[in-house]
């Protein structure tokens, strides 16, 4: 007789896989322990093959088999998920509420121009925005407190979640005019920016744990957001990376300046769009999509915005007479 798994054993499958234990897969799908190692082995008897190794190691190890069956049980859930996703779609009018989480790092215009449309567009359906910095927005998506996500820093991927470029943003290394970096008149190195305090945010999801970005200095102050950091760079207590549509009024008016830093992986940051394959958008968050999509690709390119920083740096004449 031919195998007939069911699509419960399946989920219980990956998720043990994934997870990399029983207990892990217990927890996460609610269930008690004893079931869910009762429904690997109902499946490994249905198949006839076993799909862990449970000897010699405390945590269940895929034998060959199973990580075969792994990327078929992934498939065949993921069409269902599509699927799912599909008939809600079909039966899902307008929403009542938009929840969505954008990242800091979209241009502040860009949000305030398409949350205006929508307002007038969509004057029945709420809005519920949360913002946040690096993973956050991905962890809003992922955990269904967010229909969709703007932003960029996709640390990881994922195939229940759908994620679309939009368009693009851009990070610069800058200083107050005052700072030390400030007053060097060459392209900065390393050596320059070691010893000076670095503004880094740290972000408040488990995604980036761990992790830094453009992190050059020895001396780091860790910040819990983008606002405070833009205002100690403004205040001369360190340099650090901001988003150019941030500080746009503030290099035209010289409060802040654009540091000459080749190390520091500046230009281009791209903007995502981010939702969980299982819960499509409606009418309402399928516009706004659309909307951050249609102001983000018309966004200046990287030679306009290279050339916007040579018309910010002060000129040497000018710093000299200073």
């Amino acid at each position: 007789m031919l195998p007939n798994p069911t699509l419960d054993q399946l989920q219980v499958f990956l998720t043990v896989a994934e997870s990399g234990s029983f207990s892990a897969a217990s927890r996460a799908l609610n269930r008690a322990q004893s079931v869910i190692s009762y429904t690997i082995a109902n499946l490994e008897a249905q198949l006839e093959m076993p799909l862990f190794e449970r000897s010699g190691s405390r945590q269940p190890k895929l034998t060959d088999a199973g990580r075969v069956m792994l990327e078929d049980a992934r498939r065949i859930l993921s069409d269902l998920q599509v699927m799912r996703a599909r008939v809600k779609g079909l039966k899902t009018g307008l929403e009542a509420e938009v929840a969505v989480a954008i990242s800091v790092m979209v241009p502040t215009n860009a949000t305030v121009d398409v949350l205006r449309e929508f307002r007038d567009r969509f004057p029945s359906v709420s809005l519920r925005l949360d913002a946040g910095e690096l993973g956050t927005m991905m962890e809003l998506v992922a955990s269904g407190k967010s229909t969709i996500g703007i932003g960029g820093a996709v640390i990881k991927q994922d195939d229940s979640m759908v994620i679309e470029r939009l368009g693009h943003s851009f990070m610069m290394p800058v200083a107050s005019p005052g700072h030390p970096l400030a007053q060097i008149r060459r392209p900065l190195t390393l050596a320059d920016v070691r010893e000076e305090v670095q503004l880094v945010v740290t972000d408040a999801s488990n995604l980036t744990k761990g992790r830094d970005f453009n992190v050059l200095s020895y001396k780091i102050w860790h910040l819990s957001d983008i606002a405070t950091k833009h205002q100690l760079i403004r205040g001369g207590l360190g340099w650090g990376g901001l988003p150019a549509s941030l500080i746009y009024e503030d290099l035209q008016k010289g409060r802040l300046v654009h540091l000459d830093l080749d190390a520091y992986e500046q230009g281009e940051y791209p903007i995502y769009a981010v939702r969980k394959l299982s819960n499509p958008p409606g009418p309402a968050a399928a516009w706004m999509i659309e909307a951050f999509r249609d102001r983000l690709s018309q966004c200046p390119d990287r030679v306009d915005f290279k050339a916007a920083i040579d018309v910010f740096r002060p000129d040497e004449n000018q710093l000299a007479a200073e």
